[in-house]
């Protein structure tokens, strides 16, 4: 939490701890950005708008220009449209204003921690996928793209050069290696995962 107003911080803190979550209290968004640490950015982030210094729309920017992905809901007092617009454009997930209600703002961070940790498993999930996509050989990806593009294996041979039987056996290769159950979540994987399909064989 980053909000200069330290009444606020101990009341929020109070509240977030009674809620069972772990709360850490900046009075700037200066302190708040010297505390962070490579890797050390997890769970969302409560900003206050105005504020001494770098405003929370301006370490909305800084978090963004480090690569910093982390959820933020704006708790602030002085609200309105147009600063709202452009928090949640530039990402936010929530524009709240004070006072908020206690059992409001605790749903509104569990929402924000279950979507978190729902993105992070399925991110999770794309790199083991992906992962398998890039152990394929250069020919199996070529055999890959081919396949997904539409193209028989008779036509895959004559644009490899190669026989029918072994276009056959690096498409049974590819879906074996790449865990695909059928022809559609083949074409889904060569989607989600082109950036490797492009990745020269090591």
């Amino acid at each position: 939490m980053v909000d200069d107003d330290a009444a606020v911080r101990d009341g929020l803190a109070l509240l977030l701890e009674s809620a069972g979550f772990g709360a850490e209290v900046h009075a700037s968004a200066g302190d708040f950005l010297e505390s962070l640490h490579a890797g050390s950015a997890g769970g969302c982030l409560l900003l206050d708008v105005r504020m001494p210094g770098m405003s929370g729309p301006d370490l909305q920017a800084e978090l963004a220009r480090r690569g910093i992905e982390l959820p933020i809901i704006f708790l602030t007092a002085h609200g309105d449209i147009p600063t709202a617009v452009q928090a949640i454009k530039a990402g936010a997930v929530d524009f709240l204003t004070k006072p908020v209600e206690g059992d409001l703002l605790i749903a509104r961070i569990q929402s924000v921690l279950d979507q978190s940790s729902a993105d992070h498993r399925r991110d999770a999930a794309n790199r083991s996928r992906c992962a398998r996509v890039a152990g394929l050989t250069a020919r199996e990806r070529e055999v890959m793209l081919l396949t997904v593009a539409g193209h028989a294996n008779k036509e895959i041979a004559l644009q490899l050069g190669i026989s029918h039987r072994t276009v056959e056996i690096h498409r049974a290769r590819v879906m074996q290696k790449t865990r695909a159950a059928n022809l559609v979540e083949l074409v889904h994987l060569a989607e989600d995962c082109a950036t490797e399909l492009e990745q020269p064989v090591a």
